[in-house]
């Protein structure tokens, strides 16, 4: 029998999880809420589903379905995954699962409480020049890590235009979560501190309140160093919407990965050379493609098969602690400790 699922967040990214679901044989889309009850209307009437709400508590009481897509901005999870939580429904998040400690607290206890399963979309783990570096690790060719350097910054417009809610945000939510999971998941360990400095001025003189950049030092348990930079202030000319560096050095070896400025596919007109995504999110022959699909994908074929997402509940909620702890570090201009709690 089918999967019965539903999305909250009409949003563009929200269309992404809406063409993942409609192409799978193993669900069926169901709702599709969203506070702009237009906007969720023309999404319904896209992706022909029958069923349209705007408030997600409304839909978990006169809906039945099994899964549900959380793809509201960052800010807005933490209380939707909860009452999803204790309606009984599997969700997928995109990332971070939440952005306070009271709300990570309430998600763990939910999840506990009403035996369900969660995901959180960080996606760079389907990342295949990522993957492929983790398997050299795994292998034994680069020995066990030492440091890592990671550098994942958005264009201006990302900021300015395409999230009408970044003042509200920050961008180590928005891709310092990426970062911080993938730093995690190559050491194989947690991060034990971090010492973060930050510099605003460009956004905030553009109208949007939010910092400019933020360039920190993680140490791990198991004495693995990292640097992590994260701003979203890249000129807008960058070949790439984002500016994506990648190093990592084990005691064997070492990989680097340069993701913004390859040469893979150009095309050049009359007005613009453009750099096409081939990599990230895509569509060939009507189907979407590219890693960022396949998080998702990877979460409805779990969610058929029964087998374990590869992001668990402990992933989410210890990248948001994370990004927490970097976040109070800036702002003290001190090192900080990060406080974890136990999730099972």
């Amino acid at each position: 029998m089918k999967k019965r699922v539903a999305i909250v967040g009409a949003g563009v990214w929200g269309r992404t999880h809406a063409f993942l679901y409609k192409e799978h044989p193993e669900v069926e889309l169901v709702g599709i809420c969203d506070h702009d009850i237009e906007r969720a209307k023309r999404f319904a009437e896209e992706f022909e589903i029958p069923n349209v709400f705007e408030d997600h508590r409304l839909m978990l009481d006169r809906l039945g379905f099994d899964a549900v897509s959380v793809v509201t901005p960052d800010f807005a999870h933490g209380e939707i995954v909860v009452d999803c939580a204790n309606a009984g429904k599997d969700i997928l998040v995109e990332k971070p699962i939440a952005t306070t400690r009271e709300d990570l607290i309430r998600i763990s206890e939910a999840v506990k409480a009403n035996n369900i399963r969660v995901m959180t979309d960080l996606h760079n783990r389907w990342s295949p020049p990522f993957a492929v570096a983790k398997q050299m690790l795994d292998d034994g060719e680069l020995g066990t890590p030492v440091s890592a350097y990671f550098r994942l910054n958005d264009v201006l417009w990302v900021a300015t235009d395409m999230l009408p809610w970044s003042s509200k945000s920050s961008i180590l939510w928005f891709l310092g979560s990426h970062s911080v999971d993938t730093l995690r998941w190559f050491f194989g360990d947690e991060v034990d501190a971090v010492y973060s400095v930050s510099s605003s001025g460009v956004l905030k003189n553009l109208g949007h309140d939010t910092t400019d950049i933020y360039q920190t030092i993680l140490t791990f348990k198991n004495g693995g160093i990292a640097t992590m930079e994260n701003s979203w202030i890249t000129p807008n000319t960058n070949p790439c919407v984002n500016d994506i560096k990648f190093n990592f050095t084990g005691s064997k070896g070492m990989v680097n990965l340069d993701l913004s400025n390859n040469q893979m596919i150009e095309s050049f007109t009359q007005k613009e050379c453009k750099h096409p995504d081939v990599l990230v999110n895509h569509f060939v022959h009507g189907k979407a493609k590219g890693f960022a699909y396949e998080s998702i994908r990877h979460f409805i074929d779990c969610l058929a098969t029964g087998d374990e997402f590869l992001i668990n509940l402990d992933d989410a909620i210890n990248t948001s602690l994370v990004v927490l702890s970097i976040l109070e570090s800036a702002e003290k201009r001190l090192p900080v400790k990060v406080e974890y709690f136990a999730t099972d």
